[in-house]
């Protein structure tokens, strides 16, 4: 089965620093990761699975339509930044580990890196704590949201551990 992304290229060029020049290859899988981890966590294995199927099936609209452009979009695009900064510079080839140089630029510090993956990380828990609300009063929009079973990801509903996360 394909798997549904919530953004796209364009999304992520266009809302974030991460230049377009950037081989989609080098960070697809960055999106992958953050909206099976992150989206996932906040939104709940039903939800996640009945968006990305309407997206599949061409069928996202109405209220879910909205939750996604203004709501799940930009938590993606940002906690996806948060997973692939670290990994921005580093290569993995035929011939090992090694980090891009390029002749006229300077690579980042690790302590530079961390701090624009802190601040990739409070724009995303700023969108986070967005979507936390308004799921509060408008769940029942979504019955998904709340028919999580057995092994199913349930919802994370709190925000204060957004303020206590560290990378």
């Amino acid at each position: 089965m394909a798997e549904a992304l919530l953004i796209s290229r364009k999304d992520i060029v266009r809302y974030t620093s991460l230049n377009g020049s950037v081989d989609v290859d080098k960070y697809i899988q960055f999106i992958y990761l953050a909206q099976n981890i992150h989206l996932e966590n906040y939104c709940g294995t039903d939800l996640l699975n009945k968006i990305k199927a309407d997206i599949i099936g061409g069928t996202l609209t109405g209220n879910y339509e909205t939750l996604v452009k203004t709501y799940l979009k930009p938590m993606l695009i940002h906690w996806a930044m948060v997973e692939y900064l670290p990994f921005a510079s580093v290569v993995i080839g035929n011939t090992g580990l090694f980090r891009h140089n390029s002749e006229n630029a300077t690579n980042l510090t690790q302590d530079e890196i961390e701090k624009l993956v802190k601040k990739e990380q409070k724009i995303a828990q700023y969108y986070t704590e967005r979507f936390i609300n308004y799921m509060n009063y408008n769940q029942t929009l979504f019955p998904e949201y709340s028919t999580n079973t057995n092994d199913d990801t349930y919802p994370d509903t709190d925000i204060r551990d957004l303020t206590n996360w560290y990378i």
